[in-house]
């Protein structure tokens, strides 16, 4: 006689069993338009200058880093985040080149704009640490302390200039009290309401960013303590997005991003605008070094890296992978 029925009746394992059943019940996908380059540009080179802590990455020439926008638009890549790196003799305590309309950034966004038009968002790094001499965030007082309000003044004036570049989006990202209200302000006042903002809300004082020192030219002394986030909190955080939003923001970004899972799904648990992570240069410098020490599978490394990111809850991903992943998205596809 047959006997019907065995244990376990139910078994999960068999939404597992072949590539297609798991590709058609996957929870999170990722696509090429969830991602964002950030990027690099040096004034005064001549050939690409590659990042000795960044292993693939580059500080670009002008037009290296029109090539890089238009590989982006083409892989699918929704925007790119511009840093601009000076020379050394033109940084100056208050971060002249920061609003010269010919300072590198202001240069590269025109270029970009130039190359790509509207098929790629145009984003900006709105912060004073890579044309400061000190490498602070912000204007300093007379004790060497960030002065937040005299910096606010700054970032109103680097807003104004990186819009009339033609950047999209202007991301401030120096964690001053009422950026993002000053920073609106200006824009409104010279009649770029269409400018959007990405507010680094939650942006910590993080070991991570150590590579990005190099990528940057840093010139910094000391830490960022006093203005970036404690790493052991999570109601400040809430309470920085609060005010982004009450203060404008369009966007907000959790910053870094793998180490700050449990922050980013609270964030994206809590607002109703887009969420924005950055996996940051140490995050990625220690993929690419375990996989050159063949410790790790690289490319599985890397989705799994930011599917977490996905999963957390972030729409969009900055990362220094975006047009190398949305291009293996789009084959795969």
């Amino acid at each position: 006689m047959t006997t019907y029925g065995s244990f376990p009746g139910t078994r999960p394992r068999r939404l597992r069993t072949t590539p297609a059943m798991r590709r058609m019940v996957a929870e999170t996908r990722l696509h090429p338009a969830d991602l964002i380059l950030p990027a690099f540009v040096r004034e005064g080179v001549s050939e690409p200058v590659p990042i000795e802590a960044m292993p693939g990455v580059v500080q670009h020439t002008r037009d290296s880093l029109k090539k890089a926008a238009a590989e982006a638009v083409a892989a699918g890549v929704s925007g790119i985040m511009l840093f601009g790196v000076p020379e050394e003799s033109r940084k100056d305590a208050v971060g002249t080149p920061g609003t010269d309309p010919d300072g590198i950034l202001q240069v590269a966004l025109r270029d970009v704009r130039a190359e790509v038009g509207d098929d790629l968002l145009v984003m900006s790094d709105l912060c004073l640490d890579e044309t400061t001499d000190h490498g602070h965030c912000g204007v300093l007082d007379g004790q060497g302390r960030v002065d937040n309000d005299a910096t606010l003044e700054r970032y109103a004036e680097m807003a104004q200039v990186q819009a009339d570049a033609g950047a999209h989006i202007v991301g401030p990202s120096g964690m001053m009290d009422g950026q993002i209200g000053v920073v609106r302000d200006a824009l409104d006042q010279i009649g770029r309401e269409d400018v959007a903002i990405l507010a680094y809300t939650a942006k910590y004082a993080s070991a991570f960013y150590g590579p990005f020192r190099e990528a940057v030219g840093s010139s910094l002394k000391g830490d960022r303590k006093t203005y970036q986030q404690d790493p052991a909190n999570v109601r400040e955080s809430m309470r920085e997005l609060a005010l982004d939003l009450e203060e404008g923001a369009d966007l907000v970004m959790v910053k870094p991003a793998g180490p700050y899972l449990d922050i980013l799904a609270r964030v994206a648990d809590s607002v109703d605008v887009p969420v924005v992570a950055y996996q940051i240069s140490g995050e990625y410098s220690m993929i690419e070094a375990a996989a050159e020490k063949g410790w790790i599978d690289r490319d599985r490394a890397i989705l799994e890296a930011l599917t977490g990111i996905k999963r957390a809850g972030a729409r969009n991903i900055l990362t220094y992978w975006a047009t190398e992943v949305a291009q293996r998205l789009g084959a795969a596809q």
